[in-house]
């Protein structure tokens, strides 16, 4: 089928989008959590990855479909920086000491953690997915979105704290009676 896609062919280009676009609603709602927003990333986002799926080279199992998260990735960090809505304050000296919590989240269903990351600030979002989803350093990200790696570190640090925090009164609220 890449090859068909490569070479323009409508039906091929329409297969392909078919089997990926659930796929890469799911990483751009990541990180843009509105869902008419969303639509307009994944609109510039198949508008790029159908201009240039002629300069892809194929890499194995998983190449195209890593590509394409790629670019779909990018054009929701440029949507975001183009709105403005990537806000990131450093943390107080006292607070960087302080280590990062990690709760327990077994009781706690994906759907509901996934809706968890979705509510936090744009900025602490992207950031946790970034790190922790998408396996980026913090000088990768501050390379990306053009901040100080401590910057990054403190947005995580600050992403964690409110996830654990909502972990938290999920369980206090949901929690079953022994």
């Amino acid at each position: 089928m890449l090859p068909l896609v490569q070479r323009g062919d409508e039906r091929a280009m329409l297969e392909l989008y078919r089997q990926n676009v659930r796929y890469l609603t799911g990483v751009c709602s990541r990180y843009v959590g509105d869902e008419d927003e969303t639509k307009d990333v994944m609109q510039e986002a198949f508008l790029k990855i159908f201009s240039a799926v002629g300069s892809f080279k194929y890499r194995g199992e998983g190449s195209l479909r890593g590509w394409m998260a790629r670019i779909v990735v990018n054009e929701a960090l440029k949507f975001l920086q183009h709105r403005r809505r990537l806000n990131f304050v450093g943390l107080d000296p006292e607070e960087t000491d302080v280590p990062d919590e990690t709760p327990d989240t077994a009781d706690v269903p994906a759907k509901e953690l996934h809706r968890m990351i979705r509510e936090l600030p744009d900025g602490y979002r992207t950031i946790f997915n970034l790190f922790v989803v998408e396996e980026k350093s913090h000088k990768e990200i501050a390379a990306m979105l053009h901040i100080k790696e401590n910057t990054s570190a403190s947005q995580l640090h600050r992403a964690k704290a409110l996830l654990a925090e909502k972990i938290r009164h999920y369980k206090t609220h949901h929690s079953t009676p022994l």
